[in-house]
């Protein structure tokens, strides 16, 4: 037996799964098929609740606990709490379980708190009432009754309670139209369609007569896959089967949009909808600093076993003689004597431990949990995260990941509504090498004081006018767009657009752009009525055309394409697409002219299409329409065999002109990608949009640049070759060049050889991903991984979010361990946010699924810069700085002891004066008020302020001590002997081997005459700003061994991020001798 199959028996054996099969059945309705039709077999399915929550009330106290005493330091402060409690030791128990109880129970609360929030929604979700079919009437319950069968009805701008097959809705054609925002993200309306069959039943009494089944996969997470067909029973007649594929399929989440009401039913419920399938339990995150904090403790753990054991052994060496064994003043009891010797030493061994459990500092743990909490409030104050437009400021959910901010090596992005608005523009179309640009219209804004057309090449002559108004119908016809009449759409008031008000929704926010875009050309889309699309044209006439067929867009083809007949009778294949699909089938019109335009273009960011057509006479159409027909029944390979036909259908076009539509970036998108990409972090992006779009905006936000060298690993490409000879085409590719390259591995970039990014989709990644038939898969991940190490940027898109979150997961447990971020803002970006170190969201029009599930949010992505460039920066410097101060502190009380405990106060606090980068107020009240205050306690302690102390037995030790000369010179001389070797290594490392920080710092100082706040320190090596006293040795690029230090101005102030002090930084090597600037802006890699 196959290996793998028997590893997925045993594990489907053992999580309950001994009745598998591939496939279920649903009964519609819980009906029976007729008698004789075939063999009723119920099946069991779960019910609909959703659980999003980690714990219950019964479970919360044993699993939390057992959660955080995983943690090595709570683990070992509660066995050396319980060492205090059983054995006679030398110190009070209180010292240890006081602050581990205080630990424990803040965390405690904090984690219930928020499973409760969680619990909360669950029961909202849960609760929210549902309209069913029972017995011919409409019957309202709660959403978590809802059983696989039932038939449910769902109302206009209401969400889909579970995965539904579409059987009918209120409109005659039996489409409805969906927004999928809270799944992949995209906000534009899909269409949907009903059974054949049952299109036609309108009211429950009808709907509630319907006999079938619908035999279906097992529930898989995939939201764009769906595989099915429905038996259809019309008395004691043999079954109707009808396929259902994924646009059969309502999803839970998704929303009912420009449909009154629509019928399905319910096939995946709870857990196992694919939206549940899709969500990533949120786990435990732990920082980079916290996991070298624990091998810190480790090493001090054994130090202490070492200690402890020495002395147990000197104890008894000791003692080996019969008069120091048991003298005078210390006799032994009769129990104590005849206590057996092996049990007497390991009682000895733990009450060492306990009276040297002082070098591992408790009070650090509490003192980075409160720093850590305490300095979270630094990114909510402040003020230039805060954005007007929506009056959100930044929000942290979490600070136990601060310093982690300053750490981060790869940045995960969603595109839509993260990186862009998704909101297009029509900005131009070229139609026979003449460019028209009208006033500009966006989502159904037009913008004030733009009317009329400019042209910016004269108007073409009588024989180009009949292919200019050839485009402009082909535009309005060849497209998925729907027309809604209301008064408002998704509660936006319409405008009153050009000579009718309409507006515009579709799949694709591009088509609505084109079809706005061409209106105030003159040629306004109507509708489509009775399988007859209406245009008005520019002389007010309204011209009808039949749709007869619609050839739907596909990553594949890259085009789209419609057949229409007109009122004369002529027949028209209208077809559009990416220049890449359409070029090589055009046989006529100006190629060269309008290829220049859109190559042009495309160079500036803007998505283009190229527009084509061809007439088709009634015998030719007549052939298109057998072959269709016959691809369409076909039960096996339907897809390919209707793009076979596809492939006939589509060529020997003329083509009319090309189309050019701009995704408005948010605002410094790009400007934000750019300072992360010079700062060594690398960008991805991962969206569940179509490959075209997505690679659009990575051109217009400077992820992909000119030189940019694009390496693809799609569907596409799979097909012409094997995966296994695409990936390693494409790994010798990467590799042949990067033999010769001198790339910097600072920035990720390179200036003076190619550079390389890498577009993959969601089906190829499935394919990496899956194991291979002997039970790996981790040869064609490793070849991936090693292929994206020599990229600078990867683009990863139609993800659905589970996918985007095994890419995350695929980084983040690769050999390099790197330290990931993921941001986005709607629900389909929770999974990866939940997997990366660090996850963010943004608080955006999607919903605050994002947001309450990350953990830190933001409102626009332009605020990343700041937060991962100054305050990540900041924090690490702070933890790192802490927790080093600490264990010196404890190494302090080692070598002094506490008769000298003076000398370790003045000496670790003179050394953080020492260690300080930047004065304020703050720090002096802090680290001078520190030392006052040392004084006066010790004062109060001894008894000379309050008097009433006496009785203590530090009374007037103090002052004893400082009445003493040797005291006083014993005090001066070991605080300067303890830092001096602190002070003489910053004065000659600051003359003899200066850092790249403090270089531009004494350049700065010596030019600060010739640079503004607004220079970009870039320009610092441009001759125009040396001078006699600013020369620095030649610039040159750094060796792949070089240290990096990022140099930051905001605002004023000089930020450097420094290498890591724990070894998890991205910056690595040892010092170069010289340094280089390279880029422009705020940024300068040294």
């Amino acid at each position: 037996m196959d290996c793998s199959l028997l590893r997925t028996l045993v594990s489907r054996y053992c999580a309950g799964e001994e009745n598998w099969v591939d496939s279920r059945t649903i009964y519609v309705g819980h009906r029976e098929p007729p008698p004789g039709a075939e063999a009723y077999i119920p099946q069991r399915f779960p019910d609909n609740r959703i659980v999003s929550s980690k714990y219950t009330f019964w479970n919360f106290i044993p699993k939390n606990l057992f959660e955080q005493f995983r943690r090595i330091a709570n683990f070992y402060f509660l066995i050396i709490f319980l060492v205090q409690l059983i054995i006679d030791t030398p110190t009070s128990p209180v010292t240890s379980g006081l602050p581990l109880f205080f630990v424990i129970t803040v965390t405690a609360i904090k984690q219930g708190y928020e499973d409760w929030l969680r619990h909360k929604a669950d029961n909202a979700i849960n609760h929210c009432p549902v309209h069913f079919i029972q017995h011919g009437k409409l019957v309202r319950k709660q959403s978590r009754k809802l059983r696989v069968g039932d038939i449910v009805m769902v109302k206009e701008d209401e969400k889909f309670p579970c995965d539904l097959i579409f059987l009918s809705s209120s409109r005659g054609d039996g489409t409805c139209f969906v927004t999928t925002t809270s799944l992949d993200g995209e906000s534009s309306h899909k269409t949907y369609y009903a059974v054949q069959d049952t299109k036609a039943f309108h009211n429950e009494q009808e709907i509630d007569a319907l006999h079938a089944t619908i035999e279906c996969e097992q529930p898989q997470p995939d939201l764009y896959k769906f595989v099915g067909r429905i038996n259809v029973y019309h008395d004691r007649n043999e079954p109707i089967a009808r396929p259902l594929g994924s646009e059969n399929l309502l999803l839970r989440g998704a929303t009912l949009k420009n449909t009154e009401k629509i019928f399905g039913v319910a096939i995946y419920t709870g857990m196992e909808t694919k939206m549940a399938l899709n969500y990533q339990s949120k786990s435990q995150k732990r920082s980079a600093v916290e996991k070298s904090m624990n091998v810190f403790l480790v090493v001090y753990l054994c130090i202490l076993v070492s200690k402890a054991l020495i002395n147990t052994v000197l104890k008894y060496a000791w003692q080996s003689e019969p008069f120091r064994d048991e003298p005078w003043y210390n006799q032994k009891t009769e129990p104590e004597k005849k206590r057996n010797l092996f049990l007497q030493a390991f009682t000895d061994f733990l009450a060492f431990m306990v009276l040297f459990n002082y070098i591992i500092p408790v009070s650090m743990y509490v003192t980075v949990e409160m720093q850590k909490f305490l300095g979270s409030y630094f990114i909510a104050w402040d003020e230039e995260m805060f954005d007007e437009g929506t009056g959100e400021g930044p929000l942290v959910n979490t600070s136990d990941l601060n310093e982690e901010l300053g750490q981060i090596e790869y940045v995960f992005t969603d595109k839509t509504g993260t990186l862009t608005e998704n909101n297009m523009e029509f900005v131009e179309c070229c139609i026979e090498g003449h460019v028209y640009v009208p006033h500009v219209i966006c989502n159904g804004q037009i913008l004030h004081d733009c009317t009329g057309i400019d042209m910016i090449d004269s108007s073409p002559g009588g024989s180009g006018k009949e292919r200019e108004e050839l485009f402009f119908r082909a535009l309005c016809l060849c497209h998925t767009v729907q027309v809604k009449d209301d008064d408002s759409v998704d509660g936006l008031k319409k405008n009153q657009v050009s000579r009718r008000s309409c507006i515009y929704i579709s799949s694709s926010p591009d088509e609505v752009a084109l079809v706005e875009g061409i209106q105030r050309l003159g040629y306004t889309y109507l509708r489509l009525k009775d399988n007859y699309m209406e245009i008005l044209n520019r002389e007010n006439n309204i011209e009808k055309f039949e749709l007869l067929e619609v050839f739907s867009f596909d990553s594949v083809r890259r085009r789209m394409s419609v057949i229409v007949k007109s009122s004369t009778g002529d027949i028209f294949l209208f077809c559009k697409g990416a220049d890449s699909s359409i070029f090589p089938r055009v046989k006529e019109g100006k190629i060269d002219q309008i290829r220049s335009r859109v190559e042009r273009n495309a160079v500036e960011g803007l998505r283009t299409l190229c527009v084509a057509y061809k007439k088709l006479t009634a015998e030719e159409y007549s052939n298109v329409q057998k072959l269709l027909q016959n691809a369409k029944l076909a039960l096996q390979d339907r897809d390919k065999k209707l793009a076979e036909v596809y492939e006939k259908i589509e060529r020997d076009f003329i083509l009319l002109g090309a189309t050019a539509v701009e995704d408005r970036l948010q605002e410094k998108a790009a400007d934000t990608i750019e300072a992360l990409q010079k700062a060594g972090i690398k960008v991805w992006v991962l969206t569940g949009d179509k490959m075209e779009t997505a690679a659009a905006t990575c051109y217009a936000c400077k992820l992909f640049r000119r030189n940019t060298q694009i390496l693809e690993l799609t569907t596409k490409k799979i097909e012409e070759q094997s995966l296994h000879d695409v990936l390693f085409d494409l790994n010798k590719t990467v590799i042949r060049q990067n033999g010769s390259l001198t790339r910097d591995t600072f920035s990720g970039l390179s200036t003076d050889t190619q550079d390389y990014g890498l577009i993959i989709d969601g089906a190829a990644l499935s394919l990496i991903m899956k194991p291979r038939h002997d039970g790996s898969s981790g040869n064609y991940r490793e070849i991936f991984l090693n292929i994206c190490r020599n990229c600078s940027a990867v683009l990863c898109c139609r993800m659905a979010p589970l996918q985007k979150a095994q890419i995350v997961k695929l980084i983040k447990l690769s050999k390099e361990h790197p330290i990931t971020l993921a941001i986005g803002d709607g629900a389909n970006d929770v999974s990866m946010i939940l997997e990366a170190h660090v996850g963010i969201g943004i608080i955006g029009k999607e919903g605050r699924q994002a947001a309450r599930n990350s953990d830190y949010a933001i409102p626009k992505f332009k605020h990343l810069k700041k937060m991962l460039l100054v305050h990540g920066h900041f924090y690490y410097i702070r933890i790192s700085e802490l927790v080093q101060y600490f264990f010196y502190k404890m190494f302090g009380t080692w070598t002094f002891g506490t008769v000298v405990f003076t000398v370790l106060v003045f000496t670790v606090t003179f050394k953080l004066a020492l260690d300080t980068h930047y004065w304020t107020w703050i720090n002096h009240f802090v680290i001078w008020g520190s030392l006052v205050f040392y004084i006066v306690f010790s004062l109060l302690w001894g008894g000379i302020i309050w008097p009433f102390l006496n009785y203590q037995r530090m009374y007037y030790v103090f002052m004893q001590m400082l009445s003493s000369g040797p005291a006083w010179l014993g005090i001066i001389l070991l605080i300067t002997v303890s830092l001096l070797p602190d002070v003489l290594k910053k004065v000659l490392c600051k003359q003899l081997w200066p850092t790249a920080t403090e270089r531009i710092q004494n350049a700065s100082r010596h030019c600060r005459e010739h640079i503004s706040e607004f220079t970009p320190l870039a320009c610092l090596k441009s001759p125009r700003y040396r001078s006699s006293n600013c020369s620095n040795s030649p610039a040159r690029r750094s060796n792949s061994h070089s240290k990096k230090v990022m140099f930051t101005q905001w605002r004023g102030v000089d930020y450097s991020v420094l290498p890591s002090v724990f070894g998890y930084s991205n910056k690595h090597g040892a010092s170069s001798a010289g340094y280089h600037y390279s880029g422009s802006g705020l940024e300068t890699s040294m």
